[in-house]
């Protein structure tokens, strides 16, 4: 019976740790762009991004951008400030997602970081034409 018990208390210490990963630090980008591109260029990479992405995207002053994902009742908020030679992608607000002290569900982290990829796939295609 003590085995059981001990079995039981286990289990629900374990499963109530494995709620707690849901959440992570908050992740905010930093990435240069290098020389070869034009602010335009830059700003035209990261909204075609949001675009594939399903990102909204809103144009709030040279060279800055407010994004905004909503998926399954969860809302993401972004703030993107760009030049011609770097970006950033920093958190602003956000809906459902568990944002606390610096935290946030994972997902958050992985949005951000598909949105930083395209971007940089965006920025080396027009290297190429």
């Amino acid at each position: 019976m003590r085995w059981l018990i001990k079995c039981a208390a286990t289990f629900i210490v374990i499963a109530s740790l494995g709620g707690c990963a849901r959440t992570v630090p908050i992740a905010n980008v930093y990435t240069p762009v290098g020389a070869s591109h034009t602010e335009a260029e830059v700003k035209n990479a990261i909204l075609s991004a949001g675009l594939q992405n399903k990102w909204l995207m809103h144009v709030t002053a040279p060279g800055s951008i407010k994004a905004r994902l909503q998926t399954r009742g969860h809302v993401a908020e972004v703030r993107i400030n760009y030049s011609a030679t770097r970006y950033s992608i920093s958190y602003d607000n956000s809906i459902n997602l568990l944002a606390s002290g610096g935290q946030i569900h994972k997902n958050y982290n992985r949005w951000v970081q598909n949105l930083d990829q395209a971007i940089q796939f965006n920025l080396s295609d027009t290297r190429v034409h």
